[in-house]
């Protein structure tokens, strides 16, 4: 687990985005869904604050966040290693399989911090809960967007894709974004981080491809994705305490530790941890983003 979850701080009660590439299915999810919005938003967000529908369904976009809202569908972040490539996108168009491999990953990464709990029984409120939460932020879209990161071995580089090059590889970490204050997590963990600021949350690889440096990666297509919406310049994310591992490779990256929490959080059974944010660089438009370079090797649990 990388920057500590928001996800168990949720509320349930989702909802559904409007635009046909930025879908997250499942045949079981209630389609009668309504979306809270916050009721303030930052004036610097990057489009103007979605209106309520009247039918209560969902909400309108204006113009400038449908144009945001392609520009989160065509996002891709990737990198070559020498042991394979990694490819970043926003969660795209249904797909059942995709849906299920996502919701698996979040789970059994959670899971990991459980010991009091059956694991099978304890995976499977896991996997109901994160199904819901995950209806629930995509209807935010683009002022919040979950990223889905792909890993293809070497091996398969080499001609084994398939003549339409659309083989992406198997699902090896994921990460959520806020945007702004419309798209923050409505209980975001404590210390509060800003809500009107870039908000990185839930960020995971999967264990079987730990330590091969997808993390730090999916950590700078998150940064990316912040630089292109044209989101303000200052992110932060949590990491607990006891994460040493991911903790310095934030501080390598160039995050700073900005609050940390009082040892009395333990009373409502959490992990202490460090808010910690970083100011992105100003950059030219349509010139290339490049976060701090360090070790690949360098990889976060």
């Amino acid at each position: 687990m990388a920057a500590s979850p928001a996800l168990l701080s949720l509320s349930l009660a989702p909802a559904v985005s409007r635009h046909p590439h930025l879908l997250f299915s499942s045949t079981h999810s209630p389609r009668h869904l309504r979306l809270a919005l916050p009721s303030a938003s930052s004036s610097s967000s990057p489009s103007p604050s979605p209106s309520p529908s009247p039918r209560g369904g969902g909400v309108f976009l204006s113009p400038s966040a449908l144009s945001q809202l392609d520009a989160l569908a065509a996002f891709r972040y990737a990198h070559s290693f020498p042991h394979g490539i990694l490819t970043v996108r926003a969660l795209t168009a249904p797909d059942d399989a995709e849906a299920d491999a996502l919701v698996g990953l979040l789970a059994s990464s959670f899971a990991e911090d459980v010991r009091w709990a059956p694991a099978q029984r304890y995976a499977q409120l896991l996997a109901f809960v994160i199904r819901r939460y995950l209806h629930e932020r995509r209807g935010l879209a683009p002022h919040a967007a979950v990223l889905v990161g792909f890993y293809k071995p070497a091996v398969a580089e080499e001609g084994e894709e398939g003549e339409d090059g659309e083989d992406e590889g198997e699902m090896a970490c994921t990460a959520e974004v806020s945007l702004d204050a419309v798209g923050a997590p409505g209980a975001p963990p404590t210390p509060t981080p800003p809500l009107e600021f870039p908000y990185i949350c839930n960020m995971t690889v999967k264990t079987s491809l730990r330590r091969r440096g997808i993390g730090k990666q999916l950590l700078k297509a998150c940064e990316d994705l912040a630089v292109k919406m044209d989101a303000k310049r200052r992110v932060y994310l949590h990491c607990r305490i006891i994460d040493q591992i991911p903790f310095n490779m934030y501080k390598k990256a160039g995050y700073e530790v900005v609050q940390t929490d009082s040892i009395f959080v333990w009373l409502s059974l959490q992990k202490r941890k460090h808010l910690m944010r970083k100011e992105l660089p100003q950059v030219a438009s349509g010139s290339n983003f490049t976060t701090i370079d360090f070790d690949d090797n360098v990889l976060m649990n």
